[in-house]
């Protein structure tokens, strides 16, 4: 794509983020010098959540499959990412339920879903994880041909230029979006895609293209509207930001959450540390630094934010992260609400129930992936 280097773009990265209301100039609880947690009391909480994961598993092996196999793929992944081992009954159970919902195509969904790529590609992780052995290779294999079909590409009717082009949905005929390609990439590196894989690279257009930032790299009618280097959903089908619209220039507002997953997808499709796109967003980063909101969201999808949070800051590989209110021991402050907001049964949940954060089995999930990363 020829914009992979780093290259700068003067004149972007000074511009004024368009802040949320929730924007955290008082999130500085977790300020360098704070109470640290232990990595007995990190142990500790891991402990509790797999106790709490035990006694809410299905008879089947499924957590909370009224909505699909989609949570019990990420909690299967959190449970192994914390080093419960495949043949604990909790995990092996778990893996069993994935492994009945294989179809004929190589998705693992369940039948008629719309939600055959997310469902896909959290079992695909999940898989990842169990197959030390290879003994999943093969399905791991099909899965990966099932998600890259589903791709917004030229089959999908997609030219290069628009604004959908690379991204993934839900499903394949679900409009494409930077959490589900977020989760794509993930799936497709983590299961040994390599970056330079033609498949990654039509992903990072359209992550490049969910960036509030005029570049190169994004031909969108947002790019220059609001330029403060954050993400927001999806630039598809007329644009769409969960934290809407900016009323002064109708640009798509940035959130977090999107920020982290944009950041995280970016570097692991190839796109060195230093260039324009990763500055621009840890700029947007350090101006919402928070570990208890989501800015730009308020407390909605709070623990996928810790969750990618913690996710895009390791692959950063930097212990102390630089807000514009100072530094930061970012795997201390998320360790710190965790602690806190562990409930005494060893799950945690979100007041704010949107995005199924009601659900403790996956919020608990989310939680233990964050877990993973921050010792």
């Amino acid at each position: 794509m020829g914009i992979l280097g780093g290259t700068s773009v003067p004149g972007l990265l000074g511009m004024d983020s368009a802040m949320g209301q929730d924007t955290v100039a008082s999130s500085l609880a977790g300020a360098i010098g704070t109470t640290q947690v232990t990595a007995e009391e990190r142990r500790a909480m891991i402990d509790r959540a797999v106790s709490f994961l035990k006694q809410s598993q299905a008879q089947d092996g499924s957590f909370s499959s009224q909505g699909g196999p989609g949570v019990t793929g990420l909690v299967v992944a959190a449970l192994l990412s914390v080093e419960v081992p495949d043949d604990h009954p909790v995990v092996s159970q778990g893996l069993k339920y994935l492994l009945a919902t294989k179809r004929e195509d190589g998705g693992l969904y369940a039948p008629g879903s719309r939600h055959a790529n997310y469902e896909t590609c959290l079992a695909m992780m999940a898989l990842q994880r169990a197959n030390g052995d290879g003994k999943f290779g093969g399905i791991i294999e099909g899965a990966q041909k099932f998600v890259v079909s589903a791709q917004w590409d030229e089959t999908e009717g997609q030219k290069p230029e628009d604004p959908g082009f690379g991204g993934a949905g839900y499903g394949s005929k679900s409009r494409p979006d930077l959490s589900n390609t977020a989760f794509f990439i993930d799936a497709l590196r983590s299961t040994g895609v390599p970056e330079n894989d033609p498949a990654i690279a039509r992903a990072l257009a359209f992550v490049s293209r969910c960036q509030n930032l005029e570049s190169p790299a994004n031909n969108t009618p947002f790019a220059g509207l609001i330029n403060d280097g954050g993400f927001y959903y999806t630039p598809a089908n007329g644009g769409d930001s969960m934290a809407g619209k900016e009323d002064a220039t109708g640009g798509l507002r940035s959130y977090a959450s999107m920020t982290y997953a944009g950041l995280k997808s970016m570097i692991y499709a190839g796109v060195d540390k230093s260039d324009y796109r990763v500055k621009a967003a840890q700029k947007y980063l350090a101006r919402n630094y928070s570990v208890n909101s989501n800015p730009g969201m308020g407390a909605a999808g709070l623990y996928y934010y810790l969750h990618t949070m913690a996710k895009a800051m390791s692959l950063l590989d930097d212990p102390i992260f630089v807000s514009d209110q100072g530094k930061h021991d970012w795997k201390q402050d998320i360790l710190g609400q965790l602690k806190t907001t562990q409930k005494e049964n060893g799950s945690w949940t979100n007041p704010e129930a949107r995005w199924m954060e009601g659900d403790p089995n996956l919020v608990t999930g989310y939680a233990l992936l964050t877990l993973s990363l921050v010792k």
